[in-house]
């Protein structure tokens, strides 16, 4: 489930510009590396729904 604490994970991922938003691994990692390990386990077990987010914004 898309948490507002997850969503506000990967804005903070996508505002440091570390990590292309389509390639999921540099995104695992950028957010492993800032703690947001909600983050990380997210996107392994929704891989379909953070790619709908990220894509469409829709939730």
């Amino acid at each position: 489930m898309l948490t507002e604490k997850i969503k506000d994970q990967i804005f903070a991922v996508r505002n440091s510009s570390v990590a292309n938003m389509c390639d999921m691994a540099a995104v695992q990692r950028a957010a492993f590396d800032r703690g947001f390990y909600e983050l990380v386990l997210f996107i392994e077990e929704n891989r379909e729904e953070y790619w709908d987010f990220i894509l469409t914004g829709k939730e």
